[in-house]
This record gives structure tokens, C-alpha cells and sequence, in this order.
């Protein structure tokens, strides 16, 4: 392949980890996902670096940010915007919101009501947006990089499946453990933190990437695995929900992706499997009475894995 995509994670890792300590699979999974057009859920308590992370992220990309910090008062007009009229020249014009970006935080966003988080799936689906009737599409790259906090539950709204649905990865983040916290207090007063964020992918580089997408040969064995794989999921007992047919196509386009990092044209059942727990983990629905039982979504996923031959 002529685009070296592995060369730039390399860089564009290194730079995060000024800043982010042990944040490299994450970071990984917002680039696979600026290049497939996809979006990600970032869940964890306050203070593990969810919103740094996606500022950094936005920094290291040539494209425009704009955040949102959603809260109960906030309207689906203040995201994708309004009409409004001109006074001085006594006609209505359009007020784009700052959805009209490339780079979108939802910062907390199951702090919205329900109505302000549909507000995004249009956008998020089919990359433009309806204000007053008319259609407007989105500038790409378009991305959605979503918070959320599950620590406190009043005065929330948890987000529905049709939407959850729509990212495709929701990355759960963790308190970190004593020898990471170390380097987090290196990191933060040991004089890198102030250092200027250079951009590393350009929409040149973007674009290049998802050129050469289309030499990736995805066999039909991969596709027989991912069927068999989603199909597992779909008839375990555990689960009252299963994952749609996006969730495949997402599992066969991060794998593409993941291919072309191991700078290899074809895709292998490791691209499949290295990130499905946060490609499939918020699109089933686990039973209350198994939840009760201790058993996990991880648990469930695993389960299916090791009933498909990777053959």
C-alpha cells in the first residue's frame, strides 16, 4: 500500500502519551473511527481524562472542534441550530449550531433529556441535519465524540439503543492503578504536559486512509466468521437483545482498518476480534435475572468467540 497508516499511529501515539498515560488502545479506536466514519462513547467517572482525551485527539487532527457540554436545560436547536430573523435586512436566515463541525464533544450527554440526544442521530447516521425543513449536509470528516458519566444517575437520561447503536465503539474507562497514577503525576508537573500539540493527520492523510480502505479484500471466511460471531450473540439465552446487522458491518471496517496497520491487505479473525468487546459490548442487552447472577457482557462476548472456528 502507498499510504503508510501504521507510521502515522506511531507519531500520533507517541504524542498522546506525552499527555495521556495508558491511553494508546483508546486513542487507537477514535482514529479507526475518524477514518470509517464512525463515532465513540467514552464512559467513566469524573476525572479519568474522557474530555482531555478527545481534546487531545481533536488537536493531533487537522479539523474543527467545537464542544458541547449538555445539561438538562439544553435544546435540540442549541446543538444543530435555528432560524432566526435579520432585522437588518428584514429576512430570516438559518443559524448553524455547532454540530457544523468536523470534531463534536458531547461532553456528559446523558445529562440531556431525550429529545436534545436525538438531536444527533440524524447527524450521526446520515451526516446532515434538518433546520426548519431544509437539509443541510455535514463537512467531512464529520465525528462524534461522545461522554458520559455513570457514576451519578439523578438528573440523568440514559442513552436509548437506537442511539447507542450509532457509535461504533463505547470504550469504558477506569480508574487507573498505582503505577499508572505514578506517571499521570510525572506527566502533569514533569513539564511535557505544556508542550504544543503538532497536528499529525492532515484531510490529505484522512482521505488516504480511506482510499486505500478499498484494497483491503475481506474473504469469505471473515464474513462467514462475523456472521457466525454476531449470530452467537443474537441466540444466547442470556440476552434479551441482540446486535443489528451495523454491528457487522462496523466488526468487517475496523478490521480493514486494523489490517492495514499491520500493513497487510487482507483481513485476518485477530483484526475481527482485537477490538469487538467495545464494537459489540452496548449493543446487547443482558438479562436482569443473569446481571443478578454476576455474569457480564465481556463474559457473554467471550462465550460467543470461542464457539466460532477461526479456521
Amino acid at each position: 500500500m502507498v499510504f503508510d497508516l501504521s507510521k502515522k499511529l506511531q507519531d500520533y501515539q507517541k504524542i498522546i502519551g506525552t499527555r495521556l498515560v495508558n491511553f494508546e488502545t483508546v486513542a487507537e479506536c477514535l482514529l479507526i473511527s475518524l477514518i470509517v466514519k464512525g463515532h465513540v462513547l467514552l464512559e467513566g467517572p469524573p476525572g479519568v481524562a474522557k474530555t482531555v482525551l478527545a481534546k487531545t485527539f481533536a488537536s493531533l487532527v487537522d479539523a474543527k472542534f467545537k464542544r458541547v457540554q449538555f445539561t438538562p436545560d439544553l435544546l435540540p436547536t442549541d446543538i444543530v441550530g435555528t432560524v432566526i430573523y435579520d432585522p437588518s435586512s428584514s429576512k430570516f436566515r438559518t443559524r448553524p449550531g455547532p454540530i457544523f463541525t468536523n470534531i463534536l464533544l458531547a461532553d456528559e450527554i446523558n445529562r440531556a433529556s431525550p429529545k436534545t440526544q436525538a438531536a444527533l442521530l440524524e447527524a450521526m447516521e446520515e451526516r446532515q441535519v434538518t433546520i426548519e425543513g431544509e437539509t443541510y449536509k455535514l463537512e467531512e470528516p464529520f465525528m462524534v465524540i461522545a461522554t458520559e458519566n455513570p457514576v451519578e444517575q439523578e438528573g440523568t437520561y440514559p442513552l436509548p439503543e437506537a442511539q447507542l447503536d450509532r457509535f461504533l465503539f463505547k470504550i469504558k474507562i477506569d480508574y487507573p492503578n498505582r503505577q499508572d497514577e505514578v506517571r499521570i503525576l510525572q506527566t502533569k508537573f514533569g513539564g511535557s504536559w505544556s508542550a504544543r500539540i503538532p497536528k499529525i493527520f492532515y484531510r490529505t492523510d484522512i482521505a488516504s486512509a480511506e482510499k486505500a480502505l478499498s484494497a483491503v479484500t475481506v474473504s469469505d471466511n471473515i464474513m462467514n466468521f462475523v456472521s457466525d460471531m454476531i449470530g452467537n450473540l443474537r441466540e444466547n439465552p442470556s440476552i434479551v437483545w441482540g446486535p443489528s446487522p451495523r454491528a457487522s458491518i462496523s466488526s468487517v471496517n475496523v478490521g480493514k482498518v486494523l489490517a492495514m496497520l499491520s500493513k497487510r491487505d487482507f483481513v485476518v479473525p485477530g483484526d475481527i476480534i482485537k477490538h469487538c468487546r467495545f464494537i459489540l459490548g452496548h449493543r446487547i442487552g443482558l438479562g436482569p435475572e443473569y446481571e443478578l447472577e454476576g455474569m457480564t457482557k465481556s463474559d457473554i462476548i467471550e462465550k460467543s468467540l470461542g464457539q466460532v472456528d477461526t479456521v
